[in-house]
């Protein structure tokens, strides 16, 4: 194995035998190969893309295949295995059209030479895990060609993710489909480095795309997020606590469990939720339970009753966890030993029966702390206090924002952000979103003239909703450059959809970003000189020192 698409990979190089989020060789290796074969039926999909066809069917199922193999998602074999039986056969299927429409169009047989992802093929599974070992990422041997295919696969397997929430809400957009297919295709030709770079920027303009597509389908389904006050306490109910990223999945949890006298609670990135209208509505939901993903085998155990994960981040139990029983997964997300939920079928929910009669069943949960968190500052409410802030900034009551957005993780090095917003002067505000914010979301900040010195935009998509804000803001103060703006940019990273949202806050030309604790492993020298060069992105470095820089607006 050689898997480096996370923040915490071995020594910022590489995982080559565990990865260090728990990855045994055997899956990493099958995630390789469902991504070759992914690639394969991308060949396909972009050469019908010059025929002006998109197949929305399988443009979805690569965009869902590329989900699953996200850090913290999918740890059962025989899923991947059976993945990617059915990525050959969709291939072949998608071959066998090209190949018509080819002839038809041109009055001949298609017989230019293809890529191995296009065209290897075998009935027999068994075969899979020798097959793995020749295709994963040190397949390419140029290090800065590997480092640019890399960034735009990892790109892509956060826009996937945001592709696949919207299409569940039943929002799609060809052009997705189209440069995702586009976009891994590219990956198996010997491209000029300028055209590799020049595709990882359009994957930065399809992440802002498919998060405003993403932040329409949600916003459509359950209203625009409202200022919320979060419980972090416990009632004395039976409950189940849902964790992921999953809306809709929440919707059907809520529905399913209304009367039962059972609570449900929202873990992780599922904090968000609270502040939908459309959720406030049931009177079982009760709050959020814990803190960040990386915390769960502590709080999933003392929680007590069923947990469902609705999207990564799951992680490994440990030998002493006894919650296996009470795990459930839903959608791409897979644990060896854990019940699945299986999809809606069309027009149709899923079915938490089993997890709701577990539940009714089980202790209620263990209380590990008490009070409120506030959320809920997505664009359309932080628009709503423009002119309040606006003001705040005019009169210097506010002297600067700190977007610190992103992901949270182990590293001890992490605690950084926790001291950074501690040490941040009392007239600068926090824009957040992404789990990055449990590392001072329950900080006593304060607030400046009635405005919270921490502004939550929701979950990691929702740094959409931050880069809407700047854009307003320009506009607003007259400027012509977004980087006039007094905003500084100190993200945090883990995986891979914070990589999209990083990409996509380059496309809006955002320049000076922070980027903690590493720099991704995946990046070659080369390839962080041009970024450096161009975008002025930057390590972070001490914490006095980056908040002196920030101040001072560098």
């Amino acid at each position: 194995m050689f898997c480096f698409q996370c923040q915490e990979t071995a020594k910022n190089c590489g995982c080559t035998v565990r990865g260090v989020c728990g990855k045994p060789e055997e899956t990493a290796n099958l995630q390789d190969l469902l991504i070759h074969v992914l690639k394969g039926i991308a060949v396909y999909g972009d050469r019908l893309k010059e025929f002006d066809i998109v197949d929305k069917e399988t443009g979805l199922f690569v965009v869902r295949g590329l989900f699953t193999t996200i850090t913290n998602a999918n740890w059962d074999d025989a899923r991947f295995v059976a993945m990617i039986s059915e990525s050959l056969k969709r291939r072949n299927q998608l071959r066998d059209k090209f190949l018509a429409v080819y002839k038809q169009k041109n009055g001949r047989d298609f017989d230019e030479p293809l890529h191995d992802a296009a065209t290897w093929f075998v009935d027999d599974v068994s075969t899979f895990a020798e097959k793995a070992k020749s295709v994963g990422v040190l397949a390419t041997e140029n290090e800065d060609v590997r480092s640019l295919r890399e960034l735009l696969v990892i790109g892509l397997k956060g826009i996937a993710a945001y592709a696949d929430h919207a299409a569940i809400l039943g929002f799609e957009k060809d052009e997705i489909y189209g440069f995702i297919m586009e976009a891994l295709a590219s990956t198996t030709k010997d491209l000029p480095v300028d055209e590799m770079i020049a595709l990882v920027m359009k994957a930065g303009e399809v992440s802002v795309n498919t998060m405003a597509l993403l932040d329409e389908a949600n916003t459509s389904a359950y209203g625009h997020p409202e200022i919320t006050e979060v419980n972090i306490g416990v009632r004395n109910n039976p409950a189940i606590l849902i964790s992921g990223h999953d809306l809709k999945d929440m919707e059907e949890l809520l529905k399913q469990t209304k009367g039962t006298g059972v609570d449900v609670y929202t873990h992780g990135e599922m904090l968000p939720a609270n502040s939908y209208p459309a959720f406030k509505k049931y009177n079982h939901f009760v709050g959020n339970y814990g803190g960040a993903w990386w915390e769960q085998t502590k709080e999933f155990e003392s929680f007590n009753g069923p947990i469902l994960l609705t999207t990564n981040c799951l992680v490994p139990l440990k030998k002493n966890n006894t919650y296996k029983d009470r795990l459930f997964t839903t959608g791409v997300v897979g644990y060896t030993g854990a019940k699945h939920v299986p999809n809606r079928v069309k027009g149709g929910a899923k079915d938490f029966s089993e997890i709701i009669e577990l539940a009714r069943k089980c202790e209620p949960p263990v209380e590990i702390e008490t009070g409120t968190i506030v959320g809920g500052f997505a664009h359309n409410q932080i628009l709503a206090l423009a002119d309040k802030v606006v003001d705040a900034v005019k009169s210097g009551a506010i002297k600067r924002f700190v977007v610190m957005a992103g992901c949270d993780g182990r590293q001890k090095a992490r605690s950084y952000y926790t001291e950074v917003a501690q040490a941040l002067p009392k007239d600068t505000v926090i824009l957040t979103a992404g789990c990055a914010k449990y590392r001072y979301n329950k900080l006593p900040l304060g607030d400046i003239g009635g405005i919270p010195r921490v502004l939550d935009a929701g979950q990691c998509n929702d740094s959409y909703s931050l880069a809407l804000v700047a854009l307003k803001l320009k506009e607003v103060f007259g400027l012509a450059d977004i980087n006039e703006l007094p905003i500084s940019y100190d993200i945090a990273w883990y995986e891979q959809k914070a990589v999209a949202v990083l990409l996509a806050l380059l496309f809006l030309g955002v320049k000076g970003i922070r980027l903690g604790p590493t720099l991704p492993g995946f990046l070659s020298p080369n390839v962080v000189k041009v970024l450096v060069e161009k975008f002025d992105i930057k390590p972070i470095g001490t914490v006095r020192e980056d908040i002196e820089s920030m101040m001072a607006g560098k």
